[in-house]
């Protein structure tokens, strides 16, 4: 994860991007800090990756009132710990609880989260989440897939629940951002488009990211090469 991670930022500092979001809760968990740390003094001391997790981690306490926050995420953010680590740092009495869920990317991805079938999956993690606490009222929906189960998870969460996206926290965060980084913020296009890139294949990657744009989009296929340092 990290070193393929490491390649795709590389590349869109060759495009000329200063700024780079790792829009990805596992990349941010796993590659984040090192590249940050290790990678960018050497390959682009003027330039910044950001993640989506100290974002989100800086106002969860905002939400909760129990200070009892369950967080659901791939097996790869869960695992790694970020979350509570990263919440303690800013909230030391939120008590965390968490919860992998396998099967909900590929539930999005293949355009089955609509379905009936589905309902086994969601509903199977949300119970094993809240059954590790009666006090949990707030569920973050730690993985950037999971917003397109709103419906299915509010179906299945109870009505005092808060369900917590991350997508205009990020937004937000990256606001005050630029504003406190205005040689950053000089960097970046302010009448640019929107172009779509995959490393995977086009037909492939745009249909399933059409699922999240709303609309159909085209990509461009891009092959990485590795890092040299």
């Amino acid at each position: 994860m990290y070193q393929y991670t490491l390649q795709c930022v590389e590349w869109f500092f060759k495009q000329g991007c200063s700024l780079v979001i790792l829009a990805c809760n596992t990349a941010s968990a796993k590659a984040l800090r090192t590249i940050q740390q290790k990678d960018l003094p050497l390959i682009a001391p003027d330039k910044r990756v950001l993640g989506v997790i100290r974002p989100t981690t800086e106002v969860i306490g905002q939400f909760t009132k129990t200070n009892k926050v369950g967080i659901v995420g791939t097996n790869g953010t869960i695992q790694s710990g970020s979350y509570p680590i990263e919440i303690a740092k800013f909230y030391p009495e939120i008590k965390v609880y968490q919860e992998a869920c396998p099967m909900w990317v590929p539930l999005v991805e293949n355009n089955e989260y609509k379905n009936e079938s589905a309902n086994y999956f969601i509903k199977k993690h949300l119970d094993n989440l809240l059954q590790q606490d009666n006090d949990i009222d707030t569920l973050l929906l730690g993985c950037t897939h999971y917003p397109l189960l709103l419906d299915k998870l509010k179906q299945f969460t109870p009505l005092h629940i808060s369900i917590v996206s991350q997508g205009e926290i990020v937004a937000k965060s990256l606001i005050d951002y630029l504003k406190r980084h205005p040689l950053i913020e000089e960097k970046c296009k302010k009448k640019g488009g929107i172009e779509f890139y995959t490393t995977d294949d086009t037909t492939d990657f745009n249909n399933k990211a059409t699922i999240f744009w709303g609309e159909e989009i085209t990509s461009k296929h891009v092959t990485l090469t590795p890092i040299t340092q």
